[in-house]
């Protein structure tokens, strides 16, 4: 298994699909006031979606989170060792 093929802590049984990716964030959606706004979301998940720890284009290798999920809330900063894309 290569980097790209497997996160922190699980393994590839645990892809998630699009539409339970949409039920999280809808969930977010009730609590706007934890939520970045959509313009600052786009551009933090263009960035991961360019990295390089990025697994199964859903998950961070460095943390084992959904990057859908960790770039829309406002708490949440990228977890890449040294130093945030997300600048």
């Amino acid at each position: 298994m290569n980097a790209r093929e497997g996160c922190k802590g699980c393994s590839e049984k645990v892809r998630v699909s699009e539409k339970q990716l949409e039920r999280i964030l809808s969930a977010l959606a009730q609590h706007p006031e934890d939520c970045v706004d959509d313009e600052q979301y786009h551009k933090r998940l263009a960035v991961c979606r360019s990295c390089p720890s990025l697994a199964y284009e859903t998950t961070c290798l460095h943390c084992g989170c959904f990057v859908a999920v960790r770039a829309k809330l406002k708490e949440k900063d990228c977890p890449f060792p040294g130093q945030s894309k997300w600048m």
